[in-house]
């Protein structure tokens, strides 16, 4: 079985096994207390967050180590807002970021505050100068990953940071994507990871605050991780993030020249080995393991499930492989297609026999799904005076795409298709197939059910 996987979560690195092993016999004991057995819980506790602040390029009592990623970020952003309510209750996201970032925005919201979210283009990645258009007097924080866990892209954050600074408006940067590749370079405020994305265990999350940063931990506190992260340390996992990101760390460089030459190989054979393909995230600036793309006419879990039966763990950010039937927010953001879609994120020391065996088996896999998806469409077609009209009412993606491409040569060049759809993929997934195929998009009117899209044939 091949784990294409890596961006979800990444396998136990050996050396966090080992460190996890060793510190179960030295670090169960309470650090805060000043016998043998809680001295040496310290030790080891400072230690690692001496080597995990050396790695993320702070101070070690500016880093404070969290029960997970996403509790970082909670913490981060409701502790910066608190810090500096009486600047403002005004949050900037790009419309990329995590679901952990955009849920507290959604909170923030819901309390009476306001958020601006910045586009990104169609390969991901934001304006600086947008970031610095949307800032207010009110604007108490910014937020901007370092990379993006879907696509790859990596986001301009020293220039976001440096906006941000002439402002006097922190920065906080979610590098969980990134850290282990490197350390996250411009001048942000607030910093939050997660160990299990390089490789260490889960439940481990790290936040740092710049000394300087205006900063209130909200809801009940101790004396433990600066009143950041109440509760009991887990020493263990701690020592094993802290030796795992070091560890990677190390063999960063070379791994990262190794894995870029694997997906640049995937990103470039893959729409020559499947028709109708759209690569998408920047080409150049992107995260070394992490390659996407989208097949039209493809439902998305199945082609996960018929990978899964090749022998590949890969992930998707289609409407169908999710419960709410909505097209990922990353996705949606850049415009691109979302059908059919596939991230593949290799993990460190991933075989490249493996990732040929994928661009083997990847062909025939799409082939059996577009088969299954090719039922006759004539009783959905009808014509309306000199408009085509396909009714997909009731029919999820990709099948409103698959219909509105079966009967596009029914209608002269210049005439009209009219696809009801009440799939919410639909409105960013027609857009993109006549993007792909060169022809007219001529925009969405309301219709008595669903939504009306409207193709003009150009070729």
């Amino acid at each position: 079985m091949a784990y294409f996987d890596a961006a979800s979560s990444a396998p136990l690195h050996p050396v966090a096994r080992q460190a996890l092993l060793a510190s179960f016999d030295e670090g169960w004991a309470d650090p805060a207390r000043l016998y043998r057995e809680g001295r040496r819980a310290r030790v080891l506790l400072d230690a690692a967050r001496e080597a995990a602040a050396e790695a993320v390029g702070c101070r070690p009592d500016e880093l404070a180590f969290t029960s997970s990623g996403t509790r970082a970020v909670h913490t981060g952003i409701a502790g910066a807002l608190a810090g500096r309510r009486r600047i403002g209750r005004h949050l900037i996201v790009s419309a990329v970021e995590h679901s952990s970032v955009l849920h507290s925005a959604e909170l923030l919201e819901a309390a009476g505050g306001s958020v601006t979210q910045v586009a990104v283009d169609r390969a991901g990645l934001v304006d600086p100068a947008a970031y610095g258009d949307a800032l207010r007097a009110d604007t108490a924080l910014a937020c901007l990953q370092s990379a993006n866990h879907e696509v790859g892209t990596e986001q301009p954050v020293g220039a976001v940071a440096e906006v941000c600074r002439e402002a006097g408006v922190p920065l906080l940067v979610d590098a969980a994507q990134s850290l282990g590749w490197g350390p996250v370079d411009g001048g942000w405020s607030l910093l939050t990871a997660s160990a299990h994305k390089w490789g260490g265990p889960s439940g481990v999350g790290l936040l740092a605050v710049r000394k300087g940063v205006r900063f209130a931990a909200q809801g009940p506190v101790d004396e433990r991780e600066s009143g950041r992260a109440p509760g009991f340390e887990n020493i263990p996992a701690i020592v094993a993030a802290a030796a795992s990101l070091r560890a990677v760390r190390a063999e960063a460089a070379e791994e990262a020249v190794r894995l870029r030459e694997l997906t640049d190989r995937i990103r470039a054979r893959v729409p020559r080995l499947v028709s109708d393909v759209e690569v998408v995230g920047d080409p150049v600036r992107r995260l070394p393991g992490v390659v996407t793309f989208s097949c039209l006419y493809v439902d998305g879990e199945a082609l996960l499930h018929e990978l899964d039966r090749e022998g590949f763990s890969v992930s998707s950010g289609s409407s169908c492989t999710s419960s709410t039937l909505t097209p990922s927010h990353v996705l949606r953001a850049m415009g691109v297609l979302s059908e059919g879609n596939v991230r593949v994120s290799l993990p460190l020391g991933a075989a490249e026999e493996d990732v040929e065996r994928f661009l083997a088996v990847l062909p025939r896999a799409v082939t059996a799904v577009r088969e299954k998806l090719g039922a006759p469409v004539s009783e959905t077609v009808v014509r309306e005076a000199d408009v085509l009209v396909v009714d997909s009412l009731g029919k999820r993606c990709p099948i409103p795409v698959i219909e509105l491409a079966k009967v596009i040569g029914d209608v002269p060049v210049g005439g009209l298709v009219r696809v009801l759809s009440d799939d919410e993929a639909a409105r960013l997934d027609i857009p993109a197939w006549c993007e792909m195929r060169n022809q007219e998009y001529v925009g969405e009117e309301p219709a008595d059910q669903g939504t009306a899209y409207l193709i003009r044939r150009a070729t």
